[in-house]
């Protein structure tokens, strides 16, 4: 009976070595894919400005915000954390800020909270649900955060020893 236990881990923990060993691939396509989707979504404010901004004075009723000055943040946030999301700069808080954008877009757009609009709520959760992973996780071996860290530690050299800051 033994046996059978030894032939079955030989079996398995490649595979299970193989599936870690992805863990890094499978980070950089999701932060991929979900910076496509909203550098896509920027592009698409900045080619009709005027547009976007009656989107945001009628459809995207962000709460605490005047429509035109929301209107500039949230194009900017979709150039800008998309940016650090596929380069992999920023890490956990970069991707902490980018799934609380996901949530305010969420909340701002009531249309996606019509039957009309539960296909663009499900992609909204979906990448949520991914971002969330990838906040938990970190932006795994395939990011400019990873190579730093390799190169300099966690904090640079310089704030690891704090003679460095003093000079002596």
């Amino acid at each position: 009976m033994m046996k059978n236990y030894t032939i079955i881990e030989k079996g398995i923990r490649p595979f299970l070595q193989n599936l870690n060993n992805l863990k890094a691939l499978g980070a950089l396509i999701a932060r991929l894919w979900i910076g496509y989707i909203f550098l896509q979504s920027g592009l698409s404010k900045i080619i009709s400005w005027d547009t976007t901004v009656v989107l945001f004075k009628y459809d995207y009723s962000v709460p605490l915000i005047p429509s035109e000055i929301a209107a500039y943040i949230g194009t900017g946030a979709e150039f800008l954390l998309p940016a650090l999301l596929i380069l992999g700069l920023g890490g956990r808080l970069s991707i902490f800020a980018f799934f609380l954008y996901n949530i305010v877009c969420v909340v701002s757009f009531s249309f996606l909270w019509t039957p009309a609009g539960n296909a663009g709520l499900n992609d909204h959760v979906t990448w949520g649900i991914l971002l969330m992973l990838l906040m938990f996780y970190g932006p795994g071996k395939f990011s400019l955060d990873y190579f730093i860290h390799k190169k300099f530690g966690y904090f640079f050299r310089v704030f690891r020893d704090n003679k460095n800051l003093l000079g002596s």
